[in-house]
């Protein structure tokens, strides 16, 4: 009955609807303002002038509606048919419902345009409102009772056939129900009042059929449902019944512990109810369910045509922008991908302008498409008034007045809206000529909530000693202008290290050849991109589809032309992916687009002026600082409010419109650069050949476009061994500390656009989640704190590395040879009848052999190359590494190549600036270093060590002395570099008149025990684990490497005496090194397959294993390993079976698993299922698989591995950030390599402590306990309350698993504050 009431409702809403339309459509064309119209908006929507008619009726074209002058009879025609349905569907309805009588129904009449007659053809007079409407009638709408009735009889036989399959498939799944339950739940009694709605809901995927009918049986409200109602319960009735007997009897049988589960199971969801009930009622801001609404379904969309708009703005081009605005909002199938902000950015143009008329226009289609006007609306009209000379205070007052309606205040258009160039200024000016004395009042930061972890550390700060960098306040304002120069041109030309080698005659006569080649392919591509420029701005610019040509006129023509050169000369001889190749080429266009954008929004005076005062809690002849970089940044933010916004002015770009724009750049090189076949050899034919070619390979099953350059011009590049090389400027180290991060979007480098948190090209949830997040600031200055550690280069062991590198590199000290080491590839020719099946096979794999070599051997040199190169650029400087983080929380330099996560060379000459005293005990922690790179005495104490190093004084004073032409005992070191660059340390601070006082700018390293084993030994208490990862305190360290590899040797032992085969091969093989990378990664979720894989690595390593076994020792060693740590980590397997198998519920409901760290970072796992999605171009159709997609269904598979891993990365980065805010405020140098924690050998001891201190207090938290309640809430606060279902039962079955968290043991966490190896 309810429904049939909600149906009249809805159709005399319907007819009160087409009244109201026609009534505001005659008001439109007169200019009567309605009465529920404001009298700004109408103001501002109507351009508050009189219109004349030429102007009326350019108005109306304007708009995507207007009042037609023609075609009266065909609308009245239409209406008439509207009508005769609604009649119908009203006699249908007063039929269906038993107490009809009591249901008045009203038909509003409503007069069309031009007549007074209504919408069913009679005078409004012949039928007054509020008069019923007759049961029948003999017009029209017969034919239409006709089609409902037949419809009603066809529901009816529908419906008693849907009863009769759900009677059958009552008895066919009585016994498969209870199987898919948990234990105990199938011998429980249905009663039969719980079952009388389950005919009518809807069913799984494997019953979609049956599905589909019962929606279409429910959605009708006719009185057959109410008929078929009574008999519907009668035959379910009889099948509960029948359901409770059959499972009766197998209750009786059940045994006392299944009864004694069963209770425990029912208690346990009595009090999970209860738990979710009581956060429900107290924590009103818990974040919901992610459920996939219309606007995330078109975000692409909406995406690419902001980024478009905004281009055209960029360029100047303010018709094509309005246009391309005007020919989406027409059409309804494009309007829903617009929203208010999309409409903004033409608005704000018209503000600029000074148009009132065109802003007044673009208020009435925001209308239109049922959108509300935002702050940035009322933002850009507000600052076309005070544009305007002589504004009337009456409009103004008019516009304040509709925004505070819209429930907007003043001082939220100054805290909220993000303003360019002199937006803010023109904006306050207008207010302040109805408010003569208004000052904006920002939200004060005072009341701000901390996680419980560092709440003290904010508000108790009396005992903070926050550092200085060695630098006057003069000196770090020249660094940030050199820095900013840097940053506007964008790109950084440097020497390359191989400029030094002796040239020769050829190399010389490459090196003037190349330079002709890039001057003539210069001016080709400029223009060939001339031209192809010329031919896009032809588009139709009213076209409602989105082209290029914006975007390949916000940068000039050479500047483009520059970026395809540079493209050319770094192209690998292998070749590159077109995806690839596109997405760094339209990366780089993005980049300088960016800059050119804060440059044109005034941006850069802003930060210049702020910066210049930032670095008083930097520099060291000023004041002591009292506050953070962030919240100092912050503060001076606040005094500097005039001007631009600086956090959130970048344009983003979808993923989709940079390979479009790096596709059209590919496109360009490839139809026009070309080079003389004869160019290296006169003897050949002369003609014209393209250097680089479009061709298809394969990549595992998947066929890819790819870029190959022609081997004359690898030729010429490999020969000509350039002596420059040109990089974009983020590449670069910083030469001022970087801008602290103050918001997830603004930080890092002073223009480049860089990301708070990386993610997967394309993927937008963690931008959402991050926005969202209101309690980021213990990660921001983490993060600021790390970036603000100054480095300098180690000169002498740089210049021994360039040495080796130049000469013929050395595969022992991981110096990459160069390319004429690299293996020949034969040639031969297939079709030579003198070569058998045979030989041909091994010919063909010899050359893919030989091919993948040098493709390895190219991109292992240009990587060293890379990283020497700028280390030899910054030799003289002092330099910062910005930092960023991976989406579970570990941080990263952004500076790509060269930074201290490198490889053992590039750590090796990296110094920090700062140098401090060693102390009383500084030599000694450099001794204990070098052993420690050394990879020897693992099992020693500290002491041991110690004594070690001394007994070897004389290596190590020969290897600081004659590092390639002595002993070279520094070369057997696991990390040989950086064991050379302690040997000099040491040499340095021994022959020093006093080795305490030695100012030393070596960084010592504390390396976790297995950190990973650590974290979850301690999540479980567990006392045999904690001993085996050093949470115990011992006289000597507990190595579970060698722990595992002992027990390994033990159990091959054993079967080698059985005369297992393998096994006796294994013999003398077994090593710690063979089985620590699996050990390490178990913990991370890697398979046996994996652990298979590394096995082999590791055997394939010992020249002396015979190859043949490699095979099946991998696969019989992974066995013991896996064994030997599932008996040693007991608590630790149980904790991870619990995230895996939570994860593996929670995807398979259909949500991705998100959790929050314990500082409050929110993290979300992106792995979905895959979708193909095509990028169209003239050169090939890019094929891209995205798995990232929010609106696709979880890959149950990747979130269940990856949740176990991810949630331990996320404890050990946030161990990582507790470390390093206590160090700052300590006053400590600090920086990680996520669980190696870095400082001078001073402080060593100072920071183990905190390390410690910050590890019992992070897993102090209940954090498995907050992990649960925070699942619980988010994937079980909305019960299901259906009884025996699939649902049903595995949303119990995920929330009882959630409630219940692994008991943990006894383990006392406080010893980890006495354990000497917990770090070391």
């Amino acid at each position: 009955m309810k429904d049939v009431n909600m149906s009249l409702l809805r159709v005399c809403a319907l007819t009160k609807c087409v009244n109201n339309s026609r009534i505001l459509l005659e008001k439109c064309a007169v200019r009567i303002p309605p009465v529920s119209c404001c009298p700004l908006c109408f103001s501002v929507r109507y351009r508050a002038l009189t219109l004349t008619e030429s102007n009326l009726t350019l108005h109306r074209r304007k708009l995507s509606f207007f009042n037609p002058k023609t075609n009266d009879n065909k609308k009245r025609r239409l209406e008439q048919s509207l009508v005769d349905v609604l009649e119908a569907r009203i006699q249908q309805l007063q039929c269906d419902v038993v107490d009809v009588q009591h249901a008045k129904v009203q038909f509003v009449s409503a007069p069309s345009s031009g007549t007074a007659s209504t919408l069913s053809g009679k005078s409004a007079k012949s039928q007054p409102q509020g008069k019923d409407v007759p049961k029948s009638s003999k017009s029209k709408s017969s034919k239409w009772m006709e089609k409902l009735s037949k419809e009603k009889k066809n529901k009816l036989k529908k419906e008693q056939h849907l009863q009769q399959k759900i009677h059958t498939k009552v008895k066919d799944s009585k016994a498969s129900k209870g199987s898919q339950m948990l234990p105990g739940t199938s011998h429980k009694i249905i009663s039969s009042t719980a079952k009388k709605a389950a005919p009518l809901k809807k069913k799984k995927k494997s019953r979609k059929k049956i599905s589909e009918e019962i929606r279409a049986a429910v959605s009708s409200t006719s009185a057959t449902a109410a008929g078929t109602t009574a008999s519907s319960q009668k035959v379910l009735k009889g099948n509960q019944n029948r359901l409770t007997v059959n499972e009766e009897k197998p209750e009786q049988s059940t045994s006392c512990e299944r009864a004694n589960a069963l209770v425990e199971a029912e208690e346990l969801e009595k009090g999970v109810n209860e738990q979710l009930r009581q956060l429900s009622s107290s924590d009103t801001t818990a974040v919901p369910v992610q459920t996939v609404s219309d606007n995330e379904t078109c975000a692409d969309i909406r995406c690419s045509i902001h980024s478009f708009l905004e281009a055209c703005v960029f360029v100047g081009d303010l018709d094509r922008a309005h246009n391309f605005l005007l020919s989406q909002h027409r059409v309804r199938s494009r309007r829903k991908h617009l929203n208010t902000d999309i409409y903004n950015i033409v608005m704000r143009v018209w503000a600029k302008k000074v148009n009132l008329n065109k802003i007044g226009r673009i208020f009435t289609l925001l209308e239109e498409a049922g959108l509300k006007p935002n702050l940035g609306s009322y933002c850009a009209a507000l600052e076309c008034m005070g544009r305007r000379k002589s504004c009337s205070p009456r409009v103004i007052t008019r516009c304040l007045n509709q925004m505070e309606e819209d429930g907007l205040s003043v001082d939220d258009l100054f805290s909220r809206c993000v303003f360019r160039q002199d937006e803010r200024d023109i904006v306050l000016n207008a207010i302040r000529i109805v408010q003569p004395k208004y000052q904006p009042t920002l939200t004060a930061n005072g009341d701000q909530q901390y996680p419980s972890l560092v709440e003290n550390y904010y508000t108790q700060r009396t005992e903070h000693h926050y550092p200085k960098l060695h630098f006057t306040k003069r000196e770090l304002q020249e660094r940030f202008y050199q820095q900013l120069s840097m940053e506007e041109a964008c790109t950084v030309t440097i020497d390359s290290v191989e400029a030094s080698k002796p040239v020769t005659e050829n190399m010389d006569k490459m090196r003037k050849l190349l330079s002709e080649l890039r001057e003539q392919w210069h001016k080709t591509l400029l223009q060939a991109f001339k031209e192809n420029k010329r031919i896009l701005s032809n588009t139709n610019s009213r076209d409602y589809r989105l082209n290029l040509y914006p975007y390949i006129c916000l940068l000039e023509d050479s500047e483009y032309v520059d970026i395809m050169v540079q493209c050319v000369a770094n192209m690998s001889p292998s070749g590159e992916s077109l995806k690839i190749l596109a997405r760094d080429l339209g990366s780089r266009i993005y980049t300088k687009y960016s800059v050119r954008l804060k440059q044109q929004n005034h941006i850069v005076q802003k930060i210049s002026s702020i910066y210049s005062s930032y670095v008083d809690i930097l520099a060291k002849d000023t004041e002591a600082a009292r506050v953070l970089p962030r919240e100092r940044w912050c503060e001076l933010e606040a005094e500097h409010m005039s001007g631009p916004t600086l956090k959130g002015t970048d344009s983003y770009w979808p993923y989709i419109v940079t390979l479009e724009v790096g596709t059209f750049l590919v496109d360009l090189m490839v139809k026009n650069l070309k080079i003389n076949s004869d160019i290296l050899n006169s003897a050949h034919d002369r003609k014209l050949i393209p250097i680089l070619y479009h061709m298809y390979t394969f990549r595992s099953t998947r066929q890819v476009g790819f870029i190959k350059p022609h081997p004359i011009l690898s030729q010429i590049l490999q020969d000509a061994v350039d002596t420059k090389l040109t990089f974009d400027s983020y590449v670069i180290p910083t030469l001022c500390p970087p801008v602290p991060w103050t918001s997830v979007k603004f930080g890092a480098y002073l223009l480049t656009p860089t990301k708070f948190m990386r993610t997967v090209d394309g993927a937008t949830q963690h931008e959402s989640l991050l926005e969202r997040s209101q309690n980021l600031q213990p990660v921001m200055d983490s993060l600021n704190q790390l970036g603000n550690c100054a480095w300098k280069v180690n000169k002498p062991l740089l210049d021994i590395i360039i040495s080796i590198f130049n000469d013929k590199g050395s595969d022992k000290l991981d110096i990459p040879p160069p390319m004429s080491e690299a293996p020949k590839i034969p040639h031969f020719n297939p079709q030579d009848p003198s070569y058998t099946a045979t030989e041909k096979a091994q010919v063909k794999r010899e050359v893919v052999t030989a091919r993948k070599k040098c493709g390895e051997m190219h991109s292992l040199r240009m990587d060293a190359l890379y990283k020497l190169s700028i280390a030899n650029y910054m030799r003289d400087e002092i330099f910062w590494f910005p930092h960023s983080m991976d989406f579970r929380g570990r941080t990263y330099p952004c500076p790509p190549y060269f930074n201290h996560l490198g490889s053992d060379v590039t750590r090796a000459i990296l110094l920090f600036a700062e140098g401090k005293t060693l102390g009383p005990k500084g030599l000694d922690w450099l001794k204990i270093h070098l052993v420690n790179l050394t990879g020897l005495k693992k099992r020693s104490s500290l002491q041991g060590r110690l004594e070690y190093a001394n007994s070897i004084m004389e290596d190590i004073l020969d290897s600081a002395d004659n590092p390639l032409n002595g002993k070279n005992w520094w070369m057997t070191a696991d990390e040989p570099w950086q064991a050379l660059a302690c040997c000099m340390e040491i040499a340095n601070a021994v022959r020093s008149p006093d080795p305490e006082v030695f100012i030393s700018h070596f960084p010592v390293h504390q390396d976790g025990s297995c950190n990973g084993l650590q974290h979850y030994a301690a999540l479980g208490r567990d006392v045999i684990g904690a001993t085996s990862v050093n949470l115990m305190p011992c006289d000597l360290p507990q190595d579970v490497y060698s722990g595992v590899a002992q027990q390994v040797e033990e159990l091959r032992a054993r079967d080698a005496e059985k005369g297992l085969k393998i096994a006796q091969v294994l013999e003398g093989f077994i090593s710690r090194k063979v089985v620590k990378q699996t050990v390490m990664t178990v913990v991370y979720g890697v398979t046996r397959y994996g652990g298979r894989l590394q096995i082999e690595k590791r055997l394939k390593e010992i020249d002396e294993f015979p190859k043949d076994y490699v095979w099946d020792a991998s696969h019989y060693l992974v066995r013991l390993v896996f064994s030997g740590l599932k008996e040693m980590f007991t608590g630790t397997r149980e904790i991870q079976d619990w995230l895996t198998e939570s994860a593996r519920l929670i995807s398979k409901s259909g949500h991705t698993v998100e959790w929050g760290t314990p500082l409050g970072l929110p993290i979300i796992q992106p792995y979905h299922r895959k979708r193909n999605q095509v990028v169209k171009s003239t050169m090939q159709h890019i094929n891209l698989q995205i798995s990232h997609d929010a609106k696709e269904r979880p890959d149950t598979v990747k979130q269940k591995n990856a949740f176990p891993p991810n949630f331990i990365h996320s404890l050990d980065s946030t161990h990582m950030m507790l470390t390093s805010l206590h160090c700052h405020s300590a006053g400590l140098t600090f920086v990680s390599v996520h669980d190696c924690y870095w400082t001078h050998a001073l402080t060593v001891d100072t920071m183990n402590k905190i390390c410690r201190e910050q590890f019992v207090a992070l897993h102090s938290q209940p954090i498995l306990q907050d992990l649960s309640t925070f699942l619980l809430q988010k994937y079980c606060s909305e019960p299901i309350t259906e009884g025996k279902n699939k649902k049903y039962q595995e949303y119990r079955r995920l929330m009882l698993l959630l409630a219940k968290v692994p008991q943990t043991g006894d383990f006392d966490l406080e010893q980890v504050k006495e354990s000497t190896f917990f770090f070391s």
